[in-house]
């Protein structure tokens, strides 16, 4: 693959569209370092978002940001500085890899709460008097008070209209559409094999801004039944696209990061079991999406 080729493929995050520093440190950790012992020296995370347009003192101002926050937490070891994710930082990052990595679970009706008390878990809106609702699903927190399942009967084309006014669908689609304008065309060079042989360090770098991008809406998306999706609802066809790009980055991104990484220890591995089991779950849900 020629540089100019590569150029071409990194222009998005070259020509003014630079992530913000913390949140693309976040989308390195999780999927980078996270599964593999999750710390990282210094010099290696200013290489790494150097390649997406980040200054050194912008990474350095996020990583105090981050420590400050109790995300990051810093070793120096001679004239070397690591810094490792904290143990809430890692639950925390783990949670966000079951919606990117793993096949997310299907909202099959709805989960009515009664009488609710306190803060409501994450996906609940509340309908006032202590009602609350939720997409019923095998990842949804139940809150206090009695609980009622059931489907949707009557009507199903007020559920759009209902889901907007509870949920900020209008967002997390346009951040979807986003995301399929940006990445569209790397998925139909992968399609013809136009990429086969592209470098590690390319590899890597596309594939962490891949998951930055489609983290913004994926994570913000309620994922409520089919009945209550708006019209040309893109979450699907941006769900296939992330998965189809990952997986064609995978082999040639982890070998760089086995090869150029490093933690105190020496040279991160290129596949943990962690990695593995991601790898595995993805190419499985691949499958079921061309069907």
């Amino acid at each position: 693959m020629t540089g100019k080729q590569i150029d071409q493929l990194l222009t998005p995050q070259r020509n003014g569209d630079i992530p913000r520093a913390p949140a693309f440190i976040v989308t390195l950790y999780g999927d980078a370092i996270e599964p593999r012992g999750g710390t990282l020296w210094m010099g290696d995370l200013v290489g790494c978002c150097a390649e997406q347009g980040i200054s050194e003192s912008l990474v350095r101002t996020a990583v105090s940001r981050l420590v400050a926050a109790g995300k990051l937490v810093g070793e120096r070891i001679g004239r070397r500085s690591f810094y490792r994710l904290t143990e809430p930082a890692q639950a925390e990052f783990r949670s966000a890899s079951n919606v990117l990595y793993t096949p997310p679970p299907v909202a099959r009706g709805w989960l009515l709460a009664l009488k609710t008390r306190g803060i409501l878990p994450d996906g609940w809106v509340s309908l006032g008097g202590g009602v609350a609702l939720a997409p019923n699903r095998t990842d949804i927190a139940q809150p206090s008070g009695a609980l009622v399942s059931g489907e949707a009967v009557g009507e199903r084309k007020d559920w759009p209209d209902l889901a907007a006014d509870l949920w900020d669908l209008g967002v997390v689609g346009e951040r979807y559409r986003l995301f399929l304008e940006r990445y569209d065309a790397l998925g139909e060079k992968l399609r013809d094999r136009s990429l086969k042989d592209v470098d590690g360090k390319t590899a890597l770098a596309l594939r962490l801004s891949l998951i930055h991008h489609y983290r913004l809406a994926a994570l913000k998306d309620p994922r409520l039944p089919r009945e209550a999706w708006p019209d040309n609802w893109p979450a699907l066809e941006a769900r296939r696209l992330f998965v189809r790009i990952y997986l064609a980055l995978a082999s040639a991104a982890d070998g760089f990061i086995g090869r150029s990484f490093s933690d105190s220890f020496g040279l991160l591995p290129s596949a943990t079991e962690a990695t593995d089991l991601r790898l595995d779950r993805l190419r499985r849900e691949a499958v079921s999406l061309t069907v």
